[in-house]
């Protein structure tokens, strides 16, 4: 999917995020709200990792794309504010707190992105905010 192709299909630009103005980061929001896990996947380089909670990394966009569409249906991210770092070799980290939704519960959520030159993301970090009791009420069965 091509820039151009990506920007009409996610123009509804209502997302904000305090602190955020990296368009690769709202993308990112965007696409996984919209349930666009080829659009969101392919917000990754080539060998870009995500590190969902709970389990080890998925590499490179297909991966990432395949967990997205098996574990991230229905899933509805509500960034609230963040923090862009500049990092050696003109990467950049941006930290994001917000909450995440599923039909059947809401956590607070914090998301870890490097990105790299292009403004690709290289590696993405999921982690929620919850105590051991938390996590275990929210275990389905």
């Amino acid at each position: 999917m091509t820039t151009a192709e990506f920007n009409r299909k996610t123009d509804t630009r209502e997302l904000s995020i305090e602190g955020i103005t990296e368009p690769t980061i709202l993308r990112y929001f965007e696409a996984l709200n919209a349930g666009d896990f080829a659009a969101t996947s392919a917000l990754f380089a080539e060998d870009g990792i995500m590190y969902p909670p709970f389990e080890s990394g998925f590499v490179g966009t297909d991966a990432i794309a395949t967990y997205l569409k098996q574990e991230a249906q229905g899933i509805k991210a509500q960034p609230h504010q963040g923090i862009i770092e500049s990092l050696p070799n003109e990467q950049i980290q941006v930290q994001v707190a917000g909450k995440a939704f599923t039909s059947w519960c809401g956590v607070n959520v914090t998301w870890l992105f490097i990105l790299n030159q292009q403004r690709q993301i290289i590696e993405a970090k999921i982690k929620l905010l919850a105590s051991p009791q938390e996590l275990l009420a929210m275990r389905r069965d």
